[in-house]
């Protein structure tokens, strides 16, 4: 689920923000806060930085509560769970399609869209005044409450290609999914 998850939040992003500009969008960089609530209103809020590449590069990186980066190239996952010393190896189901996403998204009024992926509506907020993305929200297969805040957004600055490579270090547990 976590992995489904994961893959759903970055695929939606990257159709948000392209959908403002796809011709021009070369990196998105910025912080976020994930909120989620369950049916039982307990919350748990992870906060990190993440970094994306129109190349289909993408790093999710959580600080809080725990340590935990997510390495995406295009249809393959990696999770680096320092705190844990593992990482999990994962192929995803399928590549992200930008073009294929940027059709489902619909805007809904001035700074307001929609899109439905997988059965899941997510509705993307974007700022008044500068049109970068602010929060995106949506229930999950679980019931669960999501809300992804984005602050501190750079686009279009050059992200070094090194940023998104792991090399697990050789004490860490390797699964493979």
């Amino acid at each position: 689920m976590f992995y489904k998850m994961i893959f759903t939040i970055i695929v939606f992003f990257i159709t948000t923000n392209a959908s403002a500009d796809i011709k021009n969008l070369k990196s998105f960089e910025a912080d976020f806060t994930q909120s989620i609530t369950s049916i039982n209103n307990k919350v748990i809020e992870y906060k990190g930085k993440v970094f994306i590449k129109n190349t289909g590069k993408i790093l999710w990186k959580y600080k809080t509560p725990i340590e935990k980066n997510v390495y995406i190239t295009n249809d393959f996952a990696i999770i680096d769970e320092p705190e844990l010393e593992q990482a999990i190896y994962t192929q995803l189901q399928s590549e992200i399609n930008i073009i294929k996403l940027l059709q489902t998204s619909k805007k809904i009024n001035e700074n307001n869209f929609i899109a439905n992926i997988d059965a899941v509506d997510y509705l993307i907020e974007t700022s008044k005044s500068t049109d970068k993305i602010e929060q995106i929200k949506y229930k999950d297969k679980l019931d669960n409450k999501v809300e992804i805040k984005f602050n501190n957004q750079i686009i279009n600055k050059v992200i070094e290609d090194d940023i998104f490579k792991f090399t697990a270090p050789s004490y860490y547990d390797i699964i493979r999914k």
